[in-house]
């Protein structure tokens, strides 16, 4: 008999993106709403991508289907 599939969680993925290299990117909050209240500075430092902590990782490649 065979294995079941592993489904995506599609909320996860639109969330994360894998690079090349395994690392889980992911978008910062807080640049949603209300930007202009906000220093330009900060909606622009929050428009770069982040890297996921480590502890995170193993989860969020169960989420993707990855793991």
């Amino acid at each position: 008999m065979a294995k079941h599939k592993m489904k995506t969680s599609k909320t996860a993925a639109k969330r994360f993106r894998v690079t090349k290299t395994g690392k889980i990117m992911r978008n910062h909050s807080n640049r949603s709403h209300e930007t202009g209240k906000k220093p330009t500075k900060i909606p622009r430092r929050l428009r770069t991508k982040g890297q996921v902590a480590k502890s995170r990782v193993r989860n969020i490649l169960r989420m993707l289907g990855k793991a």
